[in-house]
C-alpha cells in the first residue's frame, strides 16, 4: 500500500497537474526523496539546500504537523496522507480613504512562480 500526498496548487506544474500522488511508506525524508525521484524538481521545493524543510512549507502527515513531531525522521506509515502547504500570511491594508486595496502580488508570491524560485523561500 501506498502514500497518499496532497500537492498544492503552486507545485502541480512537477506534478502534471496532478493535486494527489502517491509514494511509497518510510520516513518524510525518504518520501520526499520519492516524489522528488517520480517529479523531478518537486522535493527542492519543499527542501532547503541543506536538506531542512523550508521555513515557510507547512508539512503534516495526517493531522499532525511534522516540526512538533519527529520532522523528517516523521513516520509515514502506508494509507497516511501527506499535505504540503505553503504558508499564507499577510493581507491588503486600507487605503488612505478606507476602501480596501485590490490584492496585489506580494515578492514572495512572484519568487513561487518563478522556475528558478523556491517555495517560499
Amino acid at each position: 500500500m501506498s502514500v497518499l500526498v496532497r500537492i498544492p496548487t503552486i507545485l502541480r506544474s512537477y506534478t502534471g497537474g496532478a493535486a494527489e500522488v502517491t509514494a511509497a511508506e518510510g520516513t518524510l525524508r525518504e518520501v520526499i526523496a520519492g516524489l522528488d525521484a517520480a517529479y523531478p524538481g518537486l522535493g527542492g521545493r519543499i527542501l532547503d539546500d541543506g536538506g531542512k524543510l523550508r521555513r515557510f512549507v507547512n508539512v503534516y502527515v495526517g493531522e499532525e504537523d511534522v516540526r512538533f513531531a519527529q520532522g523528517l525522521d516523521t513516520e509515514v506509515a502506508a494509507g497516511a496522507r501527506v499535505s504540503f502547504i505553503p504558508a499564507v500570511a499577510g493581507g491588503a491594508p486600507a487605503t488612505a480613504g478606507g476602501a480596501p486595496r485590490a490584492a496585489e502580488e506580494t515578492p514572495g508570491q512572484a519568487r513561487l512562480r518563478e522556475p528558478d524560485g523556491v517555495i517560499g523561500g
